[in-house]
């Protein structure tokens, strides 16, 4: 039996897809109200982050194992630790000071704060905002 695969799933519920094993249900998504697409949805985006985990975890003890069989633990082989973590970005300290409102700063990198252009166009000294 040739099932039409755009724009229709196979489903025995909206939160869990099914797989035929048996008679699959059939929904045609364009009969789902807009709070049945968004919970789908939702639950499409859940069940795809689980799946991306398992690989990741079966990756793992799939290198484990092959580290393992050569006598070596695979940080060994990676060079660090089982997982890196990305350090997390300091702030910059700041160089100049908003003389209108000292709250407001600036550490001199990236784009000019309004303020700062403000200050330069009257033609205050960028030295005079520095702290």
């Amino acid at each position: 039996m040739a099932m039409e695969l755009h724009r229709r799933f196979l489903f025995t519920n909206l939160s869990k897809i099914y797989f035929p094993k048996g008679e699959p249900t059939v929904i045609d998504l364009d009969s789902l109200s807009k709070d049945e697409l968004v919970r789908l949805k939702s639950d499409v985006e859940k069940a795809i982050q689980s799946a991306e985990k398992r690989a990741l975890q079966d990756a793992r003890r799939a290198a484990e194992k092959a580290a393992a069989e050569f006598g070596f633990k695979l940080e060994e082989l990676t060079g660090g630790e089982k997982t890196r973590a990305a350090s997390p970005k300091k702030a910059g300290v700041a160089k100049y000071r908003n003389p209108q409102d000292p709250d407001q700063t600036w550490t001199g990198k990236g784009r000019q704060p309004q303020w700062f252009k403000d200050e330069l166009a009257k033609g205050t000294d960028p030295a005079k905002l520095e702290i």
